[in-house]
């Protein structure tokens, strides 16, 4: 079982940049991939990203050019660098892991609790 907890999260203007963290807890992270997903108000729990043991890594049109997610597996974290933010961003973010690097909700296993981004325009 892994346990998963974000931080990070807040209020930042357009064009600010912010950073996630998922801290996770169990000795079998490092076969996991990682993603992030988000969930705006009123809307579905979407893919964001996601990252492979290897660093393979897959994006969302929406954010690719913009966010970057990286992982370090002797510190068993995993990060989204948000850079650019827009104002359709604003979500609660997500952490979550998976046998493999896919994206669609019902394929990770285990989730954290999310983390609340505000990007004001």
């Amino acid at each position: 079982q892994v346990q998963l907890v974000e931080s990070g999260g807040g209020s930042v203007q357009a064009g600010a940049s912010l950073r996630l963290s998922c801290a996770a807890s169990g000795r079998t992270f490092s076969s996991y991939v990682a993603g992030w997903f988000r969930q705006a108000p009123g809307k579905e729990r979407d893919f964001v990203a996601a990252v492979a043991w290897s660093g393979s890594t897959v994006y969302a049109d929406s954010v690719k050019g913009r966010f970057t997610i990286s992982r370090d597996n002797a510190k068993n974290t995993v990060s989204l660098q948000m850079n650019s933010p827009r104002p359709e961003d604003t979500a609660v973010y997500y952490c979550a892991v998976s046998r493999g690097l896919k994206y669609r909700v019902t394929d990770y296993d285990y989730w954290g609790q999310g983390t609340e981004v505000t990007v004001s325009s």
